[in-house]
């Protein structure tokens, strides 16, 4: 009995001792900790990129910047064309705190992401408003511009069988007045993985 115990003992010790310990991670590097599926890192590495891009593209420049002029932007869904079930308000958020912070733009929610502006235009009949607080008609401003965009997923079975994977990342800026895309961009992450553990 006391030899049993014994061996219960020890064999809890050693599965004790081989426990990953909760510890945090740099959410942003991406060369280690690295997945198949796409990370923070990858949406966060891909949406820098590409507003840099923007921030830094001429035509992107409002003709009054000199004196405060700012592009409006809205942001349109990201289109998910990958085998996973993944948030892309991931890559759009980062894109518009990017370009928020610019300060060469400024990013319009009124228009389908929040509907609080056209809500609280409604209070203009409640009785329990005082009604001079009330935002009036005629005063939301609309888009400059449209950000619209895609992630396509491509899996290949290379000799070895293990899986090359690309996520490319695609980005349209058009121009609401004349219907033209100002930019265009797009960043491809690979990885390869062992062909029998990549599952979605």
């Amino acid at each position: 009995m006391k030899k049993m115990a014994l061996v219960v003992a020890m064999t809890a010790a050693i599965l004790g001792g081989c426990k990953t310990t909760t510890a945090y991670i740099d959410a942003t590097d991406a060369t280690t900790n690295i997945v198949a599926a796409l990370s923070y890192a990858d949406f966060s590495k891909a949406a820098n990129e590409m507003a840099d891009e923007i921030i830094a593209s001429k035509l992107m420049t409002h003709p009054q910047a000199d004196v405060g002029g700012r592009y409006i932007v809205y942001v349109s869904d990201i289109e998910n064309d990958t085998m996973q079930r993944i948030d892309t308000d991931q890559l759009t958020k980062g894109l518009r705190v990017n370009l928020l912070n610019s300060g060469k733009f400024l990013v319009t929610t009124a228009f389908g992401e929040d509907d609080t502006t056209t809500k609280m235009r409604s209070l203009k009949d409640s009785k329990m408003v005082k009604q001079s607080s009330v935002k009036g008609d005629n005063a939301v401003l609309a888009p400059d511009f449209s950000l619209s965009g895609k992630i396509i997923q491509r899996n290949t079975t290379l000799d070895n069988d293990d899986t090359r994977i690309e996520y490319y990342f695609q980005l349209s800026m058009t121009n609401l007045e004349n219907g033209l895309a100002y930019y265009e961009g797009e960043r491809v992450v690979g990885k390869v993985a062992d062909g029998a553990s990549v599952s979605w």
